[in-house]
């Protein structure tokens, strides 16, 4: 396995529990992933695919907080394969974790539809000519939709998931319907779950969408989480996630 080269930072996540390389430069994982990785239902024994997995954050912080369960990255970037393949080395989590170059719109090879039981993602947040995008080509590549767009996301997940399995996605709170009503095309008890800045009810930049294929469930809004306290440090309860891997009941 090669060693990480020059512009890659190594860092920690859920308290140490994680190694994670990725580029200095461009998109970095903050708790996204790790928030996403913690909403996750998965047990002992099941497979997990993460549609969009970039450095591993994601699958690594799954396979840290779950023993049993086996997870695989799906990613289009080679470069953040290699960094992710390391990363799951350095963490001791090589033997549980898969991470494939592919894309979502033509699936490598052996990936069958219904082949998993709960996918991720945390897809790109904003619609292509939208927002202002940012001009690091690699962070625009992660936060601006290419050619895949969140129907494309949500139809893959929905695909790859088996029936009553879970897909679970974080994005921009703001388009929480749009997410909500893709996944109702072939799945129900979708439930949303807001990321509160400081206050429940105050303003959110996140959201948390999951619904179960083939369920039968009305759609709710949770209370959410909230992540901050007043002095801007986590409120105990973002703590137990991010800091203890804690899992995030919706």
């Amino acid at each position: 396995m090669p060693e990480p080269g020059p512009g890659t930072s190594q860092d920690t996540l859920l308290g140490g529990r994680v190694t994670i390389f990725q580029p200095t430069a461009g998109y970095r994982a903050a708790i996204d992933p790790v928030l996403l990785a913690a909403a996750v239902p998965a047990e002992s024994g099941e497979k997990v695919l993460n549609v969009g997995s970039g450095t591993g954050a994601a699958v690594l912080s799954l396979a840290a907080r779950l023993a049993g369960v086996r997870v695989t990255g799906l990613e289009t970037a080679p470069d953040l394969v290699r960094l992710a393949e390391m990363s799951a080395k350095e963490s001791g989590l090589a033997g549980r974790v898969l991470f494939i170059e592919g894309n979502l719109l033509s699936p490598p090879g052996g990936m069958a539809p219904g082949g998993f039981d709960h996918i991720m993602a945390n897809p790109p947040y904003l619609a292509e000519g939208s927002g202002n995008p940012p001009p690091d080509a690699a962070k625009r590549r992660a936060t601006v939709e290419g050619d895949a767009k969140l129907g494309d996301w949500l139809r893959f997940a929905l695909a790859m998931v088996r029936d009553d399995g879970t897909v679970t996605f974080i994005h921009r709170y703001d388009r929480r319907d749009e997410v909500a009503s893709g996944l109702k095309e072939s799945a129900g008890g979708v439930v949303v779950f807001p990321l509160w800045r400081q206050e429940r009810g105050g303003e959110a930049k996140r959201v948390i969408v999951q619904a179960r294929k083939g369920a039968a469930e009305e759609a709710r809004t949770a209370s959410g989480l909230v992540l901050h306290d007043e002095g801007g440090g986590y409120t105990p309860e973002a703590d137990a996630v991010l800091r203890n891997a804690g899992a995030l009941t919706l």
